[in-house]
This record gives C-alpha cells, sequence and structure tokens, in this order.
C-alpha cells in the first residue's frame, strides 16, 4: 500500500524550527538569568563579608583609639610626674647650693685674697673682695674656672681698681685691689650628687659666713 502524506510539510518543519528556536530561547534565558543569578549572589556574598570585615575593622580601630588616648594621657602624667620630680631636685639641690658655695669658697679663695661681699641670685654669684696682687685675682679666677671648681665656673671679672687700705689697729695705708667678679653656680646632675660632695662640706661653712673668706 502507497501511503501519500497530504499534509503541507513545510509548513511543519518550519513549525518545529520555530518551536525548536524559542525553546532554545529559552534555555538561555534561564541558564543567562541562573548566571545572573548566581552572580548576584556571590556579589552579595563578598559584600556582605567585606562588610563583616570593616565592621570588625572599625570596631578593632575604635579599640586602639582608645588605647592610643590612654598612651597619651599615660605620657602627660609621666611628663607631669617628670616635671615634679625635676622641680623638687631642683629645690632640694638649691637648698644646699649655700653650703656648697661656702665650702668651694673657702677652698678656691687664694692667699692675699679676701672677700667684703657675697650676693646669690639663682645661679647667679656677684663677689666683691680685695687683693694684694693683681696676680691673686687672676688666680682666683682661674681657680673658678669650669675645670679648677666642681661648684663654681663661668667666672666674669667686673671691675677692679687699686685703692689704699688701712688695716685695723695700724695707721699704715697699704695699697690693694678692689674687685668684683661673677661666678655661676654648677646645678648637680642628680639627686645623689650631693651626696658625692666633699665630706664636711658643711663644717667650714660657719666661719666662712661669720667673716669674709680669705687666705693668709
Amino acid at each position: 500500500m502507497i501511503l501519500i502524506n497530504l499534509l503541507p510539510h513545510r509548513e511543519a518543519r518550519r513549525q518545529q524550527r520555530k518551536q525548536a528556536f524559542f525553546a532554545g530561547l529559552g534555555l538561555a534565558a534561564v541558564i543567562g538569568a541562573a548566571v545572573v543569578l548566581l552572580w548576584y549572589t556571590v556579589v552579595q556574598t563578598l559584600i556582605s563579608n567585606q562588610d563583616a570585615r570593616n565592621a570588625r575593622l572599625g570596631v578593632e580601630i575604635k579599640r586602639l583609639d582608645a588605647q592610643i588616648e590612654d598612651v597619651k594621657t599615660l605620657k602627660a602624667e609621666i611628663e607631669a610626674l617628670k616635671a615634679r620630680q625635676k622641680a623638687v631636685e631642683d629645690l632640694q639641690a638649691d637648698r644646699n647650693m649655700p653650703v656648697y658655695l661656702l665650702n668651694e669658697l673657702v677652698k678656691q679663695v687664694p692667699e692675699g685674697v679676701y672677700l667684703t661681699g657675697i650676693h646669690q641670685a639663682g645661679q647667679q654669684v656677684s663677689l666683691t673682695g680685695l687683693a694684694q696682687t693683681n696676680e691673686r685675682i687672676s688666680e682666683f679666677l682661674r681657680n673658678t674656672s669650669n675645670n679648677n671648681s666642681d661648684w663654681l665656673e663661668k667666672p666674669i671679672l667686673g671691675s677692679i681698681r687699686a685703692v689704699l687700705v688701712t688695716p685695723a689697729g695700724t695707721r699704715d695705708q697699704r695699697r690693694m685691689f678692689d674687685f668684683a667678679m661673677g661666678v655661676t653656680l654648677k646645678r648637680p646632675p642628680a639627686p645623689g650628687a650631693a651626696a658625692s660632695a666633699p665630706v664636711g662640706a658643711s663644717a667650714p661653712a660657719p666661719a666662712a659666713a661669720a667673716s669674709p673668706a680669705a687666705k693668709g
């Protein structure tokens, strides 16, 4: 038996191809939507993770900022304590300075030099006196220089002039040299510097204070 297809087979094929095309388009759209959804999910996950890390970093930064403020406060307190300690040390050193000054003058004033006045203003000391010769004054200046004195430095001669002096108990006049000079007291480097001063530093102080320091 011979079968003859009377249906429009070309139209049928066209419909099949059209259906296959639309089916492919639908499948591609589904796949594209799935890819987009997957990409969106991955991006949102990455953003969420980064936000979580940023939040943790923000918390740590705030904690570190608080610690930095604490450190700054501690540093300020330490500096204040250091300044207070230095002020106390300076007061302690200044309290003993007159003793060290008188003791040092007794040691450094050469023979033939007589001090008639001592005035201290802080670290600066003004001295006035009489000397038998100019050489005695020069020796006194050398004795109070940086390398020769433990407590005196930077001697400066202010004035010097020849005068006639009548010693007590006599009528004879002697030619001497009236001078004025200034020296600077060295501040001890540490509180223990006072302990390292010569033993018995306070012993000669009353004698020096009672009468002008003199040698010879």
